[in-house]
């Protein structure tokens, strides 16, 4: 479990295909890797994955086919910033909203409008997950714990204050870049009880 507060910008190092619809993906984070171990958890792009070795400032994981398929992380190459964060520890504070890591789809940044002190944008929602979004509820958007502050029927904008904009790769997404997105998973099973006592039936 996470909560969408971005530790670092880490790097990726490299990422090699292993021929089984999978990859191993190699990333540079030394903050997230100060304590990390064999089996851990860190959020990449949004994404949990699991470490499965440490080098240095270098943590490697792998990448099922599932996950590529359903997240952004098939496109990334050596060079590309990512956001990272490590699995939340119970006690800790929970500085946005509770975020599995689990990717519910891909978006697209549609348009940014800078204003003087913060910037608004806009991101297309993948057919499916509008009905979870609400303006002033939570999304996750590569990783970034976010409140909406419009939708529409295919699409959400949220605005970006300085800090999000210097310490995370939002800052320099562009029109077109695909986006890993987590609706809140307390949509979902709310969702899912409703329908329960609509349909009269038990799932």
């Amino acid at each position: 479990m996470f909560t969408g507060i971005v530790e670092e910008l880490g790097e990726v190092v490299r990422v090699t295909e292993t021929g089984d619809d999978s990859a191993l993906v190699a990333v540079r984070g030394p903050l997230v890797v100060s304590d990390a171990r064999h089996g851990d958890s860190i959020a990449v792009n949004g994404v949990c994955l699991t470490v499965v070795e440490v080098d240095g400032e270098v943590f490697t994981a792998d990448v099922m086919g599932e996950t590529l398929r359903r997240s952004a992380l098939g496109a990334l190459r050596p060079g590309d910033r990512v956001n990272l964060e490590r699995a939340a520890a119970l006690g800790s504070r929970l500085g946005g909203h509770l975020v599995q890591g689990h990717v519910d789809g891909v978006g697209e940044l549609l348009d940014r409008e800078p204003a003087e002190k913060w910037e608004t944008v806009r991101f297309r929602l993948p057919a499916g997950l509008a009905r979870y979004v609400v303006e002033k509820g939570s999304i996750t958007v590569d990783g970034v714990s976010l409140t909406v502050a419009a939708v529409g029927d295919d699409w959400f904008a949220v605005g970006l204050i300085p800090t999000t904009l210097a310490l995370t790769t939002l800052g320099v997404r562009r029109p077109g870049d695909p986006v890993n997105l987590e609706v809140d998973v307390l949509a979902k099973y709310v969702e899912r009880l409703l329908g329960d006592r609509l349909t009269g039936g038990a799932r």
